[in-house]
Order: structure tokens, then sequence, then C-alpha cells
């Protein structure tokens, strides 16, 4: 007792001139702090609780001293540990926090099992927060499988099973279960069989298979016992009651409830007995977590401030580099969306030229075919019938006819009618008489053979006429659309559809041919399909191609109509 006291007044009065001996003092070296939390953890398994806690604190007073991150985890474990044993679950959580805050900083993947697994316990035993607890386990079972630990992978495991079964969240932790009882034997740790078994009975009761749940519950009850391992033993008898209670056996069941709040009974006066033998720890529980967090902060020496002065001048850094990469990104963006702008307008202003040389060529040959239409019909056509005339004349007067003469007469009848031909190829009389819808008739009519079908539509007035140039470039437009399905299509059928709605007109051209693709066709010599896209620009009209291989072509051709004036 007089030993106590004296380390109760150790830890009282240690706060009071720890400084003046931190600044004298020479630390121990790495390995000798290490030895000294390898005894705090010795006295702790031998509930030497008040050495084990002075043994760690000094050891981690030295470990913070020499900044070594391992040790100070380890102390803090073994503090934490300490007040586990001793029924102070929130204090035994706040070190297991601080514990696994260092131990993060390092490679010791063994304390970070450790650790994790402590805090899991904390959460589903004391918190009754099992979501957490569960993953805390599972951060656990990480670590103990990252360093092949078996013992630690089955341990971990069952704890995993145990918690997924105090839930009820059964098929959750079978496969847990499942894994403890193939390996359990070969890696699991002897006191733990008794769980293990309890385990097995709370899952058969699940299943409702009675007698295989007794026959776990009775083992699980006997290897407790063999074992003295209270706690498991308690948890053995509450199930079992839980299980008896289910199945109408009341008698029992009070009889094991009863034995569970007696043995609950004994631990709970086991662990005021250890409160009690540490009073004076108590007392002064809330000094000592004041001088273990002064103990962090006065060791944050020049060199660490200066390394904190360090890094935040390198964000600074980090920060000031990155604004001016960014900087000068942005300023190449610019740059480069000016040089397109600039490229774009070039194009644009190039595309217009050659729109306007395209207009210019289309309307002079446009102009061309009217006027060699107009000469050919109104001068050649008029001679050439004027001389046929005379010669006819001339053989009525001398009533005889020569061979010559006759064959002369054939000659300029023939070149009346090619003349005539060519002349309505270059200007139809039907859309020079009659108009556009006349002629657009006539030419599907005309293009109609056995090898193709023009069908032509319209719901338009056939008696509709517009400007006579107009009406010529639709004309054209049309006719040359007609011959590329010719030429080109190898259809059976073609349709021509125009009507006029809200002051344009809507032609639709289609066939049923080979279809091509429309990313890859190339102006071809004559009116290609690009031509015909320029006259129809031309008269400020719109033109849509759908085409796929083997799927025919479809087009759509929009125009504002210029009407007579």
């Amino acid at each position: 007792m007089f030993q106590n006291r004296i380390i109760i007044l150790l830890l009282v009065f240690l706060p009071l001139f720890s400084s003046k001996v931190f600044s004298q003092e020479k630390f121990p070296s790495k390995k000798e702090i290490t030895e000294m939390t390898k005894e705090a953890t010795s006295l702790m398994k031998n509930e030497k609780y008040e050495k084990s806690l002075i043994k760690s604190r000094i050891a981690l007073k030295y470990s913070i001293a020499i900044k070594d991150d391992n040790l100070i985890a380890t102390c803090y474990n073994t503090i934490a540990a300490n007040f586990d044993e001793l029924a102070e679950f929130e204090k035994a959580f706040f070190y297991y926090q601080k514990g696994i805050l260092y131990a993060n900083r390092t490679n010791n993947d063994l304390l970070k099992n450790w650790l994790n697994n402590n805090l899991g316990n904390i959460y589903c035993f004391d918190k009754k927060e099992y979501e957490k607890g569960i993953t805390y386990y599972k951060k656990s079972l990480e670590y103990s499988t990252k360093i092949r630990d078996s013992a630690e992978i089955v341990f971990t495991k069952l704890n995993i099973t145990w918690a997924y079964f105090d839930i009820g969240n059964f098929s959750e932790g079978l496969p847990y279960l499942k894994f403890i009882n193939k390996y359990h034997t070969k890696y699991g740790d002897k006191s733990s069989y008794g769980v293990v078994n309890m385990l097995n009975g709370m899952y058969y009761n699940h299943i409702n298979e009675p007698q295989k749940a007794d026959s776990f519950f009775k083992k699980a009850i006997q290897l407790d016992i063999l074992e003295n391992e209270k706690s498991d033993l308690s948890f053995a008898y509450q199930e079992y009651s839980k299980y008896l209670l289910k199945n109408g056996n009341y008698k029992k069941a009070y009889e094991n409830l009863d034995l569970y709040n007696t043995i609950s009974a004994e631990i709970n006066n086991e662990e005021k007995l250890k409160k009690v033998n540490v009073a004076g720890i108590n007392l002064q529980l809330d000094e000592y977590k004041r001088e273990i967090d002064n103990i962090e902060t006065k060791y944050k020496t020049k060199e660490q401030i200066l390394l904190e002065k360090q890094s935040k001048n390198k964000r600074i850094s980090i920060i000031i580099i990155s604004i001016l990469l960014l900087v000068i990104i942005l300023f190449y963006f610019f740059f480069q969306n000016s040089r397109l702008k600039e490229k774009n307008k070039l194009k644009d202003v190039q595309s217009k030229i050659q729109q306007n040389i395209i207009n210019a060529s289309i309307s002079g040959q446009e102009i061309e075919r009217k006027k060699i239409a107009a000469f050919l019909h109104d001068n050649i056509s008029a001679l050439l019938s004027s001389a046929g005339l005379h010669l006819s004349v001339f053989s009525a007067v001398n009533k005889t006819e020569s061979e010559e003469i006759s064959k002369t007469k054939k000659i300029l009848n023939e070149a009346h009618d090619k003349v005539r031909d060519l002349s309505h190829q270059l200007l139809p009389s039907l859309l020079a008489r009659f108009g556009l819808f006349y002629a657009l008739n006539d030419l599907c009519e005309k293009n109609s053979n056995s090898s193709i079908n023009f069908e032509y539509s319209s719901k338009t007035e056939i008696n509709t006429r517009y400007n006579e140039d107009f009406e010529m470039k639709m004309y054209f437009i049309i006719t040359e659309l007609l011959n590329n399905i010719i030429k080109h299509s190898n259809a059976k059928n073609a349709f021509v559809s125009i009507e006029e709605r809200n002051k344009s007109l809507f032609i639709h051209v289609r066939d049923n041919g080979k279809g091509f693709d429309t990313n890859e066709y190339k102006t071809i010599e004559g009116f290609g399909l690009n031509q015909i896209k320029a006259r129809v620009n031309n008269i400020n009209g719109e033109i849509t191609i759908q085409s796929k291989i083997k799927s025919g072509t479809s087009i759509h051709i929009y125009v504002p109509i210029s009407y007579k004036e």
C-alpha cells in the first residue's frame, strides 16, 4: 500500500518539475525506449496496471522526444490497453485513437492491425455501434492479411462473425464463420474454442436446427469452463438461454440466464476490485491525460517549427508555380484560339470567294444556255426552215425535183430537228410555255424505261408559274439529280415529289439504288453533288443528303420561291 502511495505522489508531482528535467536529461537510445515499452506491456499482462501506465508514460515521453512514430503509437496502444483492462472504455478509446493516428504514419502493419481490432472491440462490445466496429475489424483484417499472420486473420474474422451475429445479420457473418471452422484448429487460439462453438450454436439456432445448436452451445460452455474464460462463458450462457427460450424450455432457459447474471456480477466485481487497487491513478486520470498532451507540445522543437515553415513555404511555392503554369496554359490556349479564329475567318473569306465564283459560273452558264437556245430557235432554226421553204417553192415552180434537191431538203429537215432538240435541251419548250410542274412531269416520263421508273407527284396546281429564271434553275437542279440516279445508283425505282408551302418549294428525290457514304463523296466533272449544292446555295436554299451503302439515297431541297414580277 505504501508503494502505491509513492507511485501516486510521483504522478502528481512529476508534471511540476518535468520541464526542467527534460531540458537537462540525456534521452535514452531507441533500443532502451523499446525495452521500456516491452516492459510496460509485460506489466500490463501481469495485471500490474499502475506500474505499466507509469512505464508506458515515461516511454511515451522519450518516444516523442526522439520523434519515433512507431514507438509513440506503441506507447499509446499500451496505455489504452491498460484502461481497457480497467474497464475505462472511454479513456481506452481516446488513447487507441491517438495511437492509430501515429501508427498510420508508419509501416508497422502489425501494430495497425492491433489498434484497428481494439477500436472494433470498443465500438461493438462497449458502444454497441456495430457498423463502425465492423469497419475497424475489416481494416484490421486488411493489415493481418497483408502481413500474412494466419492467427490474427482467424482472430479478426472471429470478431467480425460475432459482430454480425449479434445484430442478426447471419448471411454476412456466415462466410467468416465457415473460414473459422476450417482454419481455427490450425491457427486459432485455444482460449477462443468456446467462442467458436457458441457462434456455431447461434447460427444453427438461427436456421432452426435445434439438435446441432444445442450440441454447440453445450460444448462452448464446457470449453469456457475448462479454460476459465469467464467473459466468454457469460456470453455462452446468455446465448444458450435465448436458444432454450426459443424452443420452449423455459426452466432451463432461466437457469442459464441466472448463471449468466451470476458470472456477469463476478466480472463486474473483479473490475471494481481492479479499480480499487488503482484508486490513486483513477483520481489523477485527467491530470495524467493533460500531462501526456503536454508532452506532445513540449517537444515541438525549433527544428519542427522550421520544418513546418519549410512545408508552408513549399506549399506557397507550389501554389505560385501552379498559378504561373495555369497562366501560361491559358495564354497558350488564348493564342491558339486567336490563330484558329483568324484561320476560320480566312477560310470563310476563301469560301465566300469560291462560292461567288461558282455562283457566277452557274449564272453565266444559265444565261449562255438561254442565249444559245434563243439563238438556235429564233435564228438558226428559222433560217433552216426558210431554206427548206425556198427549196420547196423552187421544186413546185419548176415542177421537177432532182435527187440532189430531195437530199438537201432531208438534210435541212434533219438539221432543223437537231437544232430544235438541242434548243429544247438547253431550254425546254414545255418549261418556257407551261412552267416548272409540266416540265418536271414530262422529264420523269421521258427518263422512265424498262430499267428504271421515275414516279412524279405534286400537291401544287400544275399551272402554277414562277419567275422564269427561278423555274429554269430549279428544273436543271432536278434534271442533274435524275441524271445522277440514272448514271450511278443502279436503282429500279425513283421518286420525285415537289410541293409549295409557305412561299417555299420542298423537293424530295429518292431512289432504291446502291447508295454511298456521304462522308466520302467527291466533286465530279459536270454537275456533281457539290455543284448541285452550290446551285441550291446560289438561290438561298438548303439541301440535305441522306444515304447509306445498299440502302438507297434520299435528297431534300428547301428553296424560297421567286415569283413573277
